[in-house]
């Protein structure tokens, strides 16, 4: 694989991954806010602070998988494994990196694993 485009894909994953970690050291703040108005609010607060962090629970569940994805794939790059297929081990084609920079299987294997879970 091109080392160009390597390094590209590198700094994005990067960019990704210093962005999520700044968006759940936020979310961590907002946290200990809600749990401030829940033990402070009536009612109608309670209840709409309990929505909120069901949210920010949900979100900090799916950046948490995000980063797990990213760290992967950048443990890939430095191990010289970054863009082959971790099932079939044919290239990932580079337009699917663009897209999905974390993505552990080309398009045939993952559809497959999907239509697997179904």
């Amino acid at each position: 694989m091109d080392k160009k485009f390597i390094e590209s894909v590198k700094k994005d994953l990067i960019g990704r991954r210093e962005t999520i970690l700044t968006s759940l050291a936020e979310q961590s703040d907002d946290m200990k806010r809600l749990i401030k108005t829940v033990a402070a609010g009536d009612v109608i607060d309670v209840a709409s602070d309990a929505v909120d962090r069901t949210l920010l629970d949900s979100l900090s569940s799916q950046d948490a998988a995000r980063l797990q994805l990213i760290d992967n794939a950048l443990d890939r790059i430095r191990q010289g494994k970054y863009g082959v297929c971790v099932k079939c081990g044919k290239d990932i084609p580079q337009q699917r990196l663009k897209a999905l920079p974390y993505a552990l299987m080309c398009v045939n294997c993952a559809s497959e694993e999907e239509r697997k879970r179904r």
